[in-house]
């Protein structure tokens, strides 16, 4: 019997059109893909990436867990360990195993449990990887996120006030993810620096993408789970 390594496949943001030709051809070769869904207000169970993985012309039996959206850490990884456990049992009959996340999977990717459980076990793993959603929003927005010896940072939602201050005091460009974890520090942060450069973004390589810069429509905003910053200091900004 052939044993095939256990791949974690990144989707991109949203658009299938972003996936990688590595990652498409991984995921039809697929015998099994594995991936994460939540459930909604209704008690159904919803997933992007088995829309994403569909849109790509990619029809596979999908197996989709959903996993806890909550900053709890105990219930998720009791997810998580039987998403490895089906992993595991498909490698062993022998399958070819894909287990897909949005983004990329080895950024802010909470697969990647999966991954050091199947490496600790001793399974031979594959990581393809894919465009993050901030890289996608910077070509949305027609940014130039760094160049020469900018620096650029990532965050994820437990950046503080005085953290968003130093960096940007500093040049850096800075994005933040994640703001449904740290929608009150933002919206304290922007308003009392309308002079940043904001560009706030929602659901990036969807449909229903948004992208605001005026300090007063992001305020009216309710941060979804799917939203990013990018911004830094450009003094020449008007006021809210």
């Amino acid at each position: 019997m052939n044993f095939h390594p256990i791949q974690f496949v990144s989707l991109g943001p949203g658009d299938p059109e972003l996936l990688t030709l590595k990652a498409w051809k991984t995921l039809k070769e697929a015998d099994l893909i594995l991936t994460p869904g939540i459930r909604a207000s209704d008690g159904k169970e919803t997933s992007r990436a088995v829309r994403l993985i569909r849109d790509a012309g990619i029809d596979k039996l999908v197996e989709t867990v959903v996993v806890p959206m909550e900053s709890r850490c105990d219930a998720a990884l009791a997810i998580y360990e039987n998403i490895y456990e089906k992993a595991a049992q498909a490698y062993r009959e022998g399958k070819r195993v894909a287990v897909a996340v949005e983004g990329d999977a080895g950024i802010y990717a909470s697969m990647h449990y999966v991954l050091d459980r199947c490496r600790d076990a001793g399974l031979p793993v594959g990581q393809q990887p894919g465009i993050p959603s901030f890289i996608a929003a910077a070509g949305m927005a027609q940014l130039h996120l760094a160049s020469r010896q900018e620096r650029l940072t990532i965050i994820p939602g437990n950046i503080t006030r005085t953290e968003i201050e130093t960096y940007l005091a500093e040049g850096h460009t800075l994005v933040v993810m994640k703001l449904s974890r740290c929608e009150e520090t933002i919206k304290q942060c922007l308003t009392a620096h309308p002079e940043y450069d904001w560009h706030y973004f929602e659901n990036v390589g969807t449909t229903n993408a948004v992208h605001l810069t005026h300090p007063s429509d992001i305020l009216l905003r309710s941060f979804p789970y799917f939203s990013l910053l990018i911004l830094r200091h450009v003094p020449h900004r008007a006021s809210i």
